[in-house]
């Protein structure tokens, strides 16, 4: 694949590719730690929804979205109509859409033949890793190769996982409870990414709308509980005025 390296880039003294790659797989092989089970837990929860197994293995590499999978299976097991289940699994992975918004001013100047791997590759685990190497890390022409490495990481951790799921998962004990798995990666996360107090509100309220509209048919909390929390952040951004003043002032 063509680098995006220009005269000016190679200029640059920042890490090389090589080393690069390898801190993106180093930080990111911790994470699978969450990963693995979630994937085992996938690929146990899309048997027992009814679909074939060649269908819950293709998702993992097509969609490669962990909790749009999960929901997507949930729905199906329930028998939720088509447009629902459109509807919530789109919602679900617009998050994505603000994480490539969000890593887009370190990536400007990537042909576009790295835009769209980076863009697939590009997940919960994976953005969490690189945002922190992107935001405090050194410059460097080549820090999209950061970005690969956590994410060529993950899908491999993810592919495996979910193959191990379908194969030997309906051998692991109910007693293992492999679906709180889920919540301890996305709380790890969560945990990650709060750096703001509207980031905070937003969590807080979405948490509370989750717990609460529970009683709603078809799974419908988890779109009330992202819009609750997506209102919430953006009601709360004054919040974050305060802190931003104060940092331009040092």
């Amino acid at each position: 694949m063509h680098d995006p390296d220009t005269p000016a880039s190679r200029r640059d003294t920042g890490p090389s590719a090589r080393a690069e790659l390898l801190a993106g797989i180093r930080a990111e092989l911790p994470l699978l730690l969450g990963v693995v089970p979630f994937g085992l837990m996938y690929g146990l929860l899309g048997l027992a929804a009814g679909l074939p197994a060649w269908a819950v293995v293709a998702m993992s590499s097509i969609v490669f979205g962990g909790a749009s999978q999960v929901v997507f299976a949930q729905l199906w097991a329930a028998m939720t109509p088509p447009a629902v289940i459109g509807t919530t699994v789109a919602v679900v992975n617009l998050r994505h859409a603000l994480y490539s918004a969000s890593v887009a001013e370190w990536l400007r100047g990537l042909s576009w033949r790295w835009k769209l791997l980076l863009a697939y590759l590009l997940t919960d685990e994976a953005y969490a890793a690189a945002l922190v190497r992107f935001r405090d890390g050194p410059p460097g022409a080549h820090r999209h190769w950061f970005l690969f490495g956590t994410g060529i990481t993950l899908w491999t951790g993810w592919q495996l996982a979910t193959v191990a799921g379908v194969m030997v998962g309906a051998a692991i004990p109910a007693s293992w409870s492999l679906d709180f798995s889920i919540a301890l990666t996305f709380i790890a996360l969560l945990v990650l990414a709060v750096h703001r107090r509207s980031e905070l509100v937003a969590a807080l309220v979405a948490a509370a709308v989750a717990v609460i509209a529970q009683p709603l048919p078809h799974k419908l909390w988890i779109l009330a509980a992202a819009a609750a929390g997506i209102l919430a952040g953006l009601a709360s951004r004054a919040l974050d005025a305060p802190r931003a003043v104060t940092g331009a002032a040092r």
